[in-house]
């Protein structure tokens, strides 16, 4: 059965907007940002996804771990950033279509940390803010039915991609299928979702904007709990994508490397042979001997491959 939820005229604005936006960042070669951008959005990700859920690290924290630098902190929560780390790394491996990959994910994240890791619940649980029990998730007995229809809308479903991956994440958050970590696992399978509407939600910095509003994101999420329906959870995850395009495009003074301009052309150019005039006309800001030494590099990195030699020269990605 289709979860519950309304296409409001607010849905259809943001919706809009957002495709406007995404439009706007692949003119301005902004679909994989550069480099530095890149890495900087993914630390933010990580730290403010895990701050969310009471953990200590800090951006400089995460960034030390990451450069193998020691840190003092208590240790499970060393071990829920390395996991994290670790999961974000292997995000373009996961299906988001696929309930077994979702669970893969979850071993990743939970490793060590709780039993059962990478299992759906069998139990019942209930979420205590405070002193108060703010939601009874589903019985454990039903979780995997839920989790199975939840997937079939996902995969099956006619409505926009950006639409479905918000009901997903409320849904998942209603049914609660895992013992913990169940907010982390939320909002980064939201954004497992988005990269198949847009390679640019792999490195935008979404859960850094939800822990900005944190308590708002709580409130919606009750709300729509006790409206029976999604459809205000919808409007205000779509606002905060809308936002976080509108930042990534206030960002276009980030200088690409070599490795980012070859790494966008990438995307539009696919398996398709080209030359270096094709890469030159795509990279219009750069001289014909930077294309020559970027393609070099490519060559000799192995990313790309050369076919035949002066002007007869073409180049292809390699699989």
């Amino acid at each position: 059965m289709k979860p519950p939820y309304q296409i409001t005229s607010e849905i259809l604005r943001l919706t809009s907007s957002i495709s406007e936006k995404i439009g706007e960042v692949k003119s301005a070669k902004l679909i994989k940002p550069a480099t530095e951008l890149r890495k900087q959005n993914r630390i933010k990700s990580i730290q403010s996804s895990l701050e969310i859920e009471g953990n200590t690290f800090t951006v400089e924290q995460i960034t030390a771990l990451i450069n193998n630098k020691r840190v003092l902190a208590p240790q499970k929560d060393i071990i829920e950033v390395k996991n994290a780390i670790e999961l974000y790394d292997k995000i373009n491996e996961f299906n988001a279509y696929e309930i077994n990959s979702l669970c893969i994910a979850h071993k990743i994240l939970m490793n060590t940390l709780i039993e059962n890791a990478g299992q759906f619940r069998t139990t019942a649980v209930g979420i205590i803010k405070g002193r108060d029990i703010t939601h009874v998730a589903p019985p454990g007995n039903i979780v995997f039915p839920l989790m199975k229809d939840l997937f079939h809308y996902l995969k099956n479903d006619k409505d926009l991609l950006l639409i479905k991956s918000c009901v997903y994440h409320y849904e998942f958050e209603f049914i609660h299928p895992f013992l913990d970590g169940n907010g982390r696992m939320g909002r980064f399978w939201q954004t497992v979702i988005l990269k198949n509407y847009s390679p640019v939600f792999e490195y935008l910095p979404i859960e850094s904007l939800i822990k900005e509003r944190q308590q708002a994101y709580y409130n919606v999420l009750g709300i729509s709990d006790n409206q029976g329906n999604s459809t205000l959870f919808i409007e205000f995850m779509l606002e905060i994508i809308n936002i976080a395009l509108e930042d990534l495009l206030n960002t276009q003074n980030y200088a690409l490397t070599s490795s980012d301009r070859i790494s966008i052309f990438k995307i539009f150019i696919e398996n398709e042979l080209f030359t270096r005039q094709d890469y030159l006309r795509h990279n219009k800001n750069i001289s014909t001997a930077t294309a020559s030494r970027d393609l070099k590099e490519a060559v000799d990195n192995e990313i790309i491959e050369k076919i035949g030699e002066k002007r007869m020269t073409k180049y292809r990605y390699k699989k």
